[in-house]
Formats: structure tokens, C-alpha cells, sequence
């Protein structure tokens, strides 16, 4: 598996800063933003955000396209769509394989709501296929339509599109409804991606985005769950996206050697670095 970053974490510095940052630390993967690369778009082009990315020697291993309500056929599913298919036509072109959006929903999810969700799923992969692209689905442990592996792995199963994959979250799983016996339900090669953070010893009840914290600094059965995504064949990023303020406000090249010096202490211990 390699270490990357997710440019939330060091969101504050905007988009040139942080990768010029992280690079300097020694990264050589990262996961770019919907947010990050607008505000960069806003006075360069898309050419200078690649020249970025690549002229520090860095891969681009996903992009966020975060949008609510999208992976279900609602009123708005149109027009998201279209968010959908510039967000792939960005990230093709800044060299990436792969997007994904998370299942964050802001309204009342109904049995009925599911039955569009195979047809939601075919029709962004249809567009990501365009663009020779993998789309994921992140499940998000506040969501009210796909909160868990189990329901995430149901619904892409069963849409049954080559171009959409499941994603897995550390913090969503290990702060969520599921359980650790959940991750026995991947196929091998089935996994795409992987974001990866630490949960602090509190009581779940408290959890928020801002209490992710770096892996290795937290409760998280971060090695057992490492080793069983391995036995699944699972050999892709692990991109650290954090919340954290003081981080997010930090000095890109402190914050980034200061995960990559933690993750890869876990990452030994499982045996995947």
C-alpha cells in the first residue's frame, strides 16, 4: 500500500502551497479537492494545476466531488449530475484514475428512495467510464440513505456497473453502525480506496469530523484492519484526510512529515508499507 494525503487536511494553505508543501516532506501520492481546485481554478487553469501536481514528482490517486443527495435519484439529480461529470472531466485530466463522492444526504430517506440507487450508481459510472475512470462511493456515518459497508456493498452489487466501487473510510467504519466482521464481505480486488484516519478513546456519542485524528494517535484497530484489507487483496493509497484545524491551518510540509513519520510506523506493523 502507499501513503497519501487528502487536501483537506491542509486546506488553508490552498491548492499550489499544499502540494509544494507536502512534496517537500517527502509524499508522492495525494487526493485532490473539488474545493481546493476551484479556488486555484478561479485565477489559473486546469494546465497550471496538473504542472503543479506533476513538476513535484506527486500522483494523483482520487479526486472529491462532494455533493449531497447524488447517489439516489432525487430532484436535483440532474443538475448534480453535470457537477458529476466536470469533477470527472477535471480529474481525468490532472491524471487521476479515480472519484468519488460521499453519501451525505440532507433530507429524510424513504424505503423508495434505495430503489433508485442502482440507477443513480449506472449512470454516474456511465459518465466515469467516459473519462476511463473508477467511481466510489464513500460511505459517511451520518447519512441517511448509505452509512455502512454492508448497505454501500449491497447497492453497488447490485447496480452492478464496472466503473463503481466500493471505498472504505476509516473513520466512518470504526465510528459508524458497523462492525469489523463487515470487512469479511469484500471480494478480493473489490475495494478501491481507502481513506485513513485514528479515532480518539472517547464515547462514540461525541464523534465529529474534527475528532479524526492521525492514525497511530488513536484507538482504532488500525493494523488489524490494514492486515485484513491486505488478505482481500487491497495493495492502494491510504489517503489521511483530517479535519483538524491546527493542522488544517499548519504549515503543509510540517503537517505532512509529521503524518508520513506515524503512518508509516502503522503501516510497517501491518506488514503493508
Amino acid at each position: 500500500m502507499v501513503l497519501s494525503i487528502h487536501q483537506t487536511t491542509s486546506q488553508r494553505a490552498g491548492y499550489r502551497k499544499i502540494l509544494e508543501g507536502w512534496a517537500k516532506a517527502g509524499i508522492k501520492y495525494v487526493e485532490i479537492t473539488d474545493r481546493a481546485l476551484d479556488d486555484f481554478l478561479k485565477t489559473d487553469s486546469i494546465a497550471a494545476a496538473k504542472s503543479v501536481i506533476t513538476d513535484n514528482g506527486l500522483t494523483m490517486v482520487s479526486g472529491a466531488s462532494v455533493l449531497q443527495d447524488f447517489w439516489n435519484k432525487n430532484a436535483g439529480f440532474a443538475a448534480q449530475m453535470e457537477i458529476w461529470k466536470k469533477r470527472c472531466e477535471q480529474f481525468a485530466s490532472l491524471g487521476s484514475t479515480k472519484i468519488y463522492c460521499p453519501s451525505t444526504t440532507n433530507r429524510m430517506i424513504k424505503d423508495e428512495d434505495y430503489k433508485t440507487v442502482p440507477d443513480a450508481i449506472r449512470e454516474a459510472g456511465d459518465v466515469a467510464k467516459q473519462y476511463n475512470l473508477t467511481g466510489m462511493i464513500e460511505f459517511a456515518r451520518s447519512s441517511t440513505l448509505i452509512a455502512t459497508l454492508t448497505t454501500s456493498l449491497k447497492l453497488i452489487r447490485e447496480a452492478g456497473h464496472p466503473n463503481i466501487h466500493p471505498m472504505l473510510d476509516c473513520y466512518h467504519f470504526w465510528s459508524g453502525m458497523g462492525k469489523f466482521e463487515d470487512l469479511d464481505m469484500l471480494k478480493p480486488g473489490e475495494l478501491a480506496h481507502v481513506h485513513f484516519q485514528d479515532t480518539p478513546d472517547i464515547p462514540r456519542e461525541l464523534f465529529g469530523q474534527q475528532t479524526r485524528l492521525i492514525p497511530g494517535d488513536g484507538v482504532t484497530p488500525l493494523v488489524k484492519i490494514l492486515r485484513k484489507l491486505a488478505e482481500k487483496g487491497y495493495d492502494g493509497a491510504l489517503s489521511v484526510e483530517l479535519f483538524i484545524p491546527e493542522l488544517q491551518a499548519g504549515d503543509p510540509q510540517e503537517v505532512a512529515t509529521q503524518i508520513r513519520t506515524k503512518c508509516e510506523k502503522v503501516m510497517r506493523e501491518a506488514n503493508v508499507l
